[in-house]
């Protein structure tokens, strides 16, 4: 809605609000000026027209009593993805300088009456047709159901921040399969649209800027440190991250499980990511590549994602049974959409799978170890959801080897039986937005670790992300949101968001855009156990900012065993073309092993030259691996002593500390094979702790 100048200004003023209504009519949106003497959290130009906020009142600054920011975490949302995917995905965009009438409008092929909107109907947005109107009506989207709307108008955007939101998590997002498939008008790599939707994300800030006069001077701040962050939330303003959820980063697909990229094209990309101000990342997402295994989606929409990694990649979902109590989502067993399944070459069809092999077959691959490394060295925060748990699993036990702290899950896709393991490295996690009652079910059932180890909570919107969001409760639901209402902290009266002609409820219309994050806060608070879990939620960006400084700040210890003499009981022979001496245990090359005889009692001892204070050795295990084995140390290489032992090994990357002992050698001692070979390490580093 139009701000009008106030009555009592000067008469030389009054034909200013014609000019800039007659300007807005020829060239699109004009800018607004703000009342005399605004607050600083008010514009001194909005664009007109354009949508409320339907919020008053001081956001809050500073800090809390013991000098930490308060605020809640998005830590997952795509401001941008309408960009991605071709760029006709997602009908909308998150702003336009030519104005809301531009930004907000459907896209061509949903025109009259949304009958060619197929993603739409695909994903059960519409019942083959909807009203393709947007601004000024919108009668059918945005909708909490809607998949394929936009949902981050930019002042939408900002009333989630003016009720409290703190910090915002921006997943630059594509996926090249899906953009090859729909309408589009733009090229379909994915790297090419990841650069192009950071560029947007900058250009937002931009045009924010210009509202409050300047540049530095809006509300909407991408920040590329921790400090930056807490210096901007300090400021009551919103700290912006990006993040890169991509199904094939620097083109690391597979064709025929043959990898499409190497480890220059990994190094080149994070550069690159990181030039761009990319601080947290997905390695896998939807379609198994060369860095990892996925974890499955469900029903029909795990059949079509199936069929379309089928199109990408040559191979579908490949399964097993689980080795531990973790597993994946169950795989989509629903009959194929049929505008998928004409997709797929004649004879071939979605396989069926054993109902006890709920795990992806595919892990986390060599290619992916490198890339999580790299990401470790540039001070990066690994995404582990979307990763299966076979993948998560190998990445939390390399992210423990060395005490990385640097690992989220942002929206739902992890198996809860990891959180302890994510919560004891400095990690966090935030639920997806689910309903008020299903958020804090889900909230409920780790809220002993949080306290454990003093953490907050954040939410995942996944708005723009084809997620689908809380529906309607009614208002006469015991925990219907009666408007107005204040923000949590007390400071901002919140009203129905308008935008033209339609005025939003959540009571009524769901969390059918990001504006209504306020509501659905709100909502959560009048359920049974919800102002509890608003407590944690605002201590979510104090969390938040925990984790990423704590990933700034790690440093790898050092290696003591890096190419040191070594010896073993017995090296495997049986291929003259290719080593297994013990040495090869200690080139910090994954890619080569120690193998001893196919006997149980065997050692691998390494000298590291001069007496170390040594607490932690950490053992990659290749296929044969030891059940029972122990850790000796010794000063002189004659007078032993076990350090630390195991009867329970499981082969994968064990991580072994013990009490920090003086040790110039040290020797793996295997005790009881875990298989019908022998023993065999790529790789062994030792450690101080």
């Amino acid at each position: 809605m139009t701000r009008s100048a106030p009555r009592n200004r000067r008469r030389r003023f009054t034909l200013l609000p014609l000019f800039l209504a007659l300007a807005a009519v020829l060239f699109g949106s004009a800018p607004v000026p703000a009342a005399a003497g605004s607050a600083w959290w008010e514009p001194t130009a909005r664009p007109a027209p354009d949508s409320q906020t339907n919020v008053t009142g001081a956001p809050f600054t500073g800090t809390n009593a013991d000098g930490e920011v308060r605020g809640f975490v998005d830590a997952h949302n795509h401001l941008m993805s309408n960009e991605g995917f071709g760029g006709r995905m997602i009908c909308g965009q998150t702003f336009s300088e030519q104005g809301i009438a531009d930004a907000l409008k459907d896209c061509p092929e949903h025109y009259p009456d949304g009958r060619g909107a197929l993603f739409e109907h695909l994903t059960g947005g519409d019942d083959g047709t909807h009203d393709p109107v947007g601004w000024p009506t919108f009668k059918d989207w945005p909708a909490h159901k809607s998949l394929s709307h936009q949902q981050n108008y930019y002042a939408w955007v900002e009333r989630a921040w003016r009720g409290g939101q703190r910090v915002l998590v921006n997943d630059l997002v594509t996926n090249g399969l899906i953009c090859s498939l729909l309408p589009r008008d733009r090229s379909c790599d994915e790297m090419t649209s990841i650069r192009l939707q950071a560029r947007k994300t900058y250009e937002l800030q931009d045009y924010v800027d210009k509202m409050y006069g300047g540049a530095g001077k809006g509300w909407f701040r991408i920040v590329t440190d921790a400090e930056q962050a807490r210096e901007v939330i300090q400021q009551g303003k919103l700290a912006v991250v990006l993040g890169v959820e991509t199904s094939e980063p620097f083109g690391c697909k597979m064709i025929l499980d043959v990898a499409q990229c190497d480890r220059a094209d990994i190094d080149a990309g994070l550069d690159e990511l990181y030039d761009l101000g990319v601080r947290s990342m997905f390695l896998c997402h939807k379609f198994d590549n060369a860095l990892c295994g996925v974890r499955f989606d469900s029903g029909t929409t795990g059949v079509a994602i199936n069929i379309g990694q089928f199109l990408s990649t040559g191979t579908f979902w490949m399964t097993e049974k689980c080795a531990g109590p973790q597993h994946d989502n169950p795989i989509g067993l629903a009959a194929a959409p049929p505008a998928m399944a004409k997709k797929l070459p004649a004879g071939v069809g979605v396989p069926n799978y054993a109902s006890d092999a709920k795990c992806n077959k595919r892990g986390l691959t060599s290619l992916g170890e490198y890339a999580m490394r790299g990401m470790m060295d540039r001070g990066m925060m690994l995404e582990l959801d979307h990763m299966s748990v076979k993948a998560a699993g190998r990445a939390l036990d390399i992210l423990e080897s060395s005490k990385y702290p640097g690992v989220i899950s942002s929206h739902s896709w992890m198996d809860l039986d990891w959180s302890e393991r994510v919560y004891r490295l400095g990690g966090f996690i935030a639920p997806y937005m689910h309903g008020a009652e299903g958020f804090i079910g889900e909230a409920r059932e780790k809220a002993e670790l949080r306290e454990k180890y003093g953490v907050g909570l954040g939410y995942g919107t996944d708005m723009n992300g084809v997620g689908g969001w809380p529906g309607p409760v009614g208002e006469g639901a015991s925990n219907a949101v009666k408007y107005p209402f204040r923000s949590f902290d007390g400071g901002s009266v919140i009203q129905r968001q308008v935008t033209g002609e339609r005025t939003w409820d959540i009571n009524k219309d769901g969390a059918a855009h990001n504006g209504l994050v306020p509501d659905w806060i709100e909502q959560i608070r009048l359920t049974s156990g919800g102002p509890a879990v608003i407590g944690e939620l605002a201590k979510g960006a104090e969390s938040y900012l925990g984790t990423w400084k704590k990933t700034e700040d790690h440093e790898d210890g050092v290696n003591y065993a890096a190419n040191v003499p070594t010896s073993a009981s017995s090296t495997e022979w049986w291929n003259p073309f290719v080593s297994y001496a013990s040495g090869r245990a200690v080139d910090g090359d994954s890619g080569t092993r120690w193998a001893s005889e196919w006997s149980d009692d065997q050692w691998l001892q390494l000298d590291l030259g001069s007496v170390r204070q040594v607490g932690k050795v950490v053992l990659d295990w290749e296929a044969a691996y030891a059940r029972g084995y122990r850790i000796e140390l010794s000063e002189n290489g004659t007078d032993w002593r076990t350090a630390w032992s195991t009867d329970e090994g499981d082969g994968g990357l064990d991580t072994a500390t013990f009490d920090t002992e003086a040790a110039r050698y040290v020797r793996v001692h295997g005790v009881k094979r875990g298989t019908g070979w022998g023993y065999s390490l790529q790789e062994v580093t030792v450690h101080r702790s």
